[in-house]
């Protein structure tokens, strides 16, 4: 029998929907909410979603799920009059520096604002106003924009297990805070910034490092040199009217030029020493005997801190190699050394990820040397928007241009590090005995391909077969790590990306929910397929790498050891 709900007069079928409001959105009607998002849990706390039933009782859509011949309506003088008052009270307790918050013109409290007419606020705010806290390299947390949705506190403790934040004291004094209230640098916050992603408001933003590397661009003495994650392609054209994975990295390149940048280069080249550098060490595990433990990646720097302040006996497990943007950081510093001695210029390393964790990693001693970082600055995609729009760059009408030499060869495998899966992928590509493409092509379903939290797979190596978990989100990490630690499971090697579907839903990309980041994924395969190197030991310019500028200091450059906590 077909099930049904009526809204607004007309009949709408309903079959899995979890709640009203799914079947509300499947007859075309888009409800305004602040606290839903169908990957966390229902918090039902905005109330801007209420409808009403039959009977003239109001309701909440989210959190109430569908009947068979229920009757509500979605548009009555009632829940008008609800809705504009609910607003005006955010509106009244909630800072108005609309015109130089940085989510202005993206900021949910402000489209509905403008949605619903409200000319102005009747009502006085009287909360106190509370310190900003800068501590971290990430994100920034402004208490007095907090509208208290809710959904920073559930995708920090249900999506990535870390809790870093929580709901503190009740009523009128209700705040989001950290234990104690102390600064966010302070707690076990590994910076992946998705409480930023989800964040409606300006309450917590991404750190901007855009004015230093503007005055860096504007320094005759400084050479800029950019290096582009992978991830970074198939999501910044988002912005312009591009479809989420279409490959715009022709324009990027393009309109960094016109910013000034001196030189640009892509990370691919430092995941395909990546790749050369984990390979080697996975060998090494797959001899040792009766090991417990399986090889982690090391590549994503939320994880490291995940492991660092909850697991931090399996540090000695995870990979020693440096990280994609760290490895080529240190190739491109010492590439320019000479150069910079001979025409008295300093050179400065800017990448740009989609991550909010890469600022906390190139903050790190360890990726120090002499005192200098071999990262200068990292940008997200958004800030390298934001920096395009500030000089009137239009991106859609540029031409495609390449990458400067001699750091433009690179692989396919060094492309698909930006989905979860893809370091496994390039790992086996290059661990692997048959090189022909026809064993190339039955790789891609090995399982490490899709945008599931948990993948397992396993293959034949030699006379063993080899096994393999690949997860994204430190939720799905945590739960795969406790049944390592139980001996309920056991794997060879652990890929672990700390944001839900890897590299393309960092938290400094465009915000994207699931069908934008699978694509995203699916636009680095595309690009992958049509490179004419597949694999990272097929690079060319690694083994030039490797015979010369590398040659007897690849563990000082190419591999680090993380200090223990004090």
């Amino acid at each position: 029998m077909e099930k049904y709900m009526i809204i607004d007069g007309e009949r709408v079928s309903f079959t899995d929907e979890k709640n009203i409001l799914a079947v509300i959105r499947k007859a075309g009607i888009i409800l305004p909410t602040f606290c839903y998002y169908s990957d966390l849990s229902i918090y039902g706390a905005c109330r801007m979603c209420v409808v009403e039933d039959q009977w003239g009782g109001i309701i909440a859509s989210c959190s109430t799920p569908p009947k068979h011949e229920m009757e509500i309506r979605t548009n009555t003088p009632q829940l008008y009059y609800h809705r504009k008052r609910i607003l005006e009270l955010l509106l009244a307790a909630h800072c108005r520096d609309c015109t130089t918050c940085e989510k202005n013109g993206k900021c949910k409290l402000q489209e509905l604002a403008t949605r619903f007419g409200i000319p102005g606020v009747r009502f006085e705010n009287t909360n106190p106003i509370r310190p900003t806290d800068t501590s971290s390299k990430a994100i920034v947390r402004n208490p007095n924009k907090c509208i208290l949705c809710g959904d920073c506190v559930r995708v920090c403790s249900e999506i990535q297990h870390v809790g870093a934040i929580d709901f503190a004291h009740r009523g009128s004094k209700m705040e989001i805070s950290t234990a104690f209230g102390r600064d966010i640098a302070d707690t076990n916050c590994v910076s992946c910034g998705q409480c930023a992603a989800v964040c409606p408001t300006g309450a917590i933003t991404i750190k901007r490092d855009s004015h230093d590397v503007w005055e860096a661009i504007h320094n005759p003495k400084k050479r800029v040199v950019v290096q582009i994650a992978p991830a970074v392609r198939v999501a910044i054209g988002e912005a312009y009217g591009y479809e989420p994975g279409e490959n715009t990295i022709g324009k990027l390149v393009a309109s960094l030029r016109k910013l000034g940048i001196d030189a640009i280069f892509d990370t691919s080249v430092g995941a395909d020493l990546t790749i050369m550098e984990e390979s080697e060490e996975l060998l090494e595990a797959l001899e040792e005997e009766d090991r417990k433990y399986p090889l982690f990646t090391s590549c994503c720097p939320g994880w490291i801190r995940f492991v660092e302040t909850q697991y931090p006996h399996l540090m000695k497990y995870v990979s020693t190699s440096k990280s994609p943007m760290e490895m080529f950081g240190a190739v491109v510093k010492e590439y320019y050394r000479k150069q910079d001695k001979k025409e008295g210029k300093e050179t400065v390393s800017v990448a740009i990820m989609p991550c909010t964790a890469k600022k906390f990693e190139a903050s790190r001693e360890e990726f120090k040397r002499k005192g200098a970082p071999d990262v200068d600055y990292v940008l997200t995609s958004e800030e390298v928007i934001t920096m395009l729009q500030e000089i009137g760059i239009r991106f859609d009408r540029l031409e495609p241009e390449a990458y400067d030499m001699p750091f433009s060869i690179f692989s396919g495998a060094g492309v698909i590090f930006g989905a979860t899966g893809g370091v496994t992928e390039a790992a086996v590509r290059r661990v692997v005995e048959d090189k022909s493409p026809k064993a190339l092509k039955e790789i891609e379903f090995i399982g490490a391909r899709g945008m599931d939290g948990v993948k397992i797979c396993e293959l034949p190596f030699g006379e063993r077969q080899i096994r393999i978990g690949i997860v994204s989100g430190l939720g799905n990490a945590d739960n795969l790590l406790q049944k390592i630690e139980s001996g309920e499971e056991h794997f060879d090697f652990v890929e672990v990306m700390a944001c839900p579907g890897g590299c393309v839903a960092g938290a400094g990309q465009p915000f994207a929910r699931s069908t934008e980041k699978r694509m995203r994924a699916e636009g680095l395969y595309k690009n992958d397929k049509a490179m004419q190197i597949k694999r990272s030991e097929e690079n060319p310019l690694v083994e030039t790498l490797y015979n010369d500028l590398l040659k007897n200091r690849e563990h000082e450059l190419l591999h680090v050891h993380y200090a223990p906590e004090t």
